[in-house]
């Protein structure tokens, strides 16, 4: 299945964002083994961090490009369809296209790759007078 932005947008829902974008990976799984220097040539080559500040205004800063879920930390760009080390060396197009990227904090990101709904964080919740009544 190939994941696109453009698809991304109309889900309505946080949860159902994380849920398309899903990929029940396996920690520990090696993407990159011994060519893992092409991942870091290419994370800190001009072209990337060019993209990676467009994408991340695209999205207003927000993670899944989901208004109420600003980021105010560490901002990760997830290529929504798995990068591998061919892509890099091929120079296939699709990983420097917006069209595939999005952006994450680094908990949804890992929670995408690795984990559940239960590793996403929640939106805030603004507190009210009275809210702490039990009963």
């Amino acid at each position: 299945m190939i994941r696109t932005y453009s698809e991304l947008i109309t889900i309505p829902e946080f949860e159902e964002r994380y849920a398309y974008l899903q990929l029940r990976g396996s920690v520990g799984r090696p993407t990159f083994g011994s060519e893992r220097w092409l991942n870091q040539k290419f994370y800190t080559s001009r072209e990337w961090r060019h993209l990676r500040n467009f994408v991340i205004s695209r999205d207003n800063g927000c993670d899944l490009a989901m208004e109420g879920y600003e980021i105010h930390h560490k901002v990760i760009i997830h290529h929504m369809n798995p990068m591998e080390s061919s892509h890099i060396v091929e120079r296939d197009e699709d990983i420097l296209d917006p069209e595939f990227l999005i952006t994450t904090t680094l908990r949804t990101h890992n929670a995408i790759h690795y984990g559940d709904e239960r590793q996403l964080l929640r939106p805030f919740v603004e507190r009210r007078r009275g809210d702490t009544k039990l009963w």
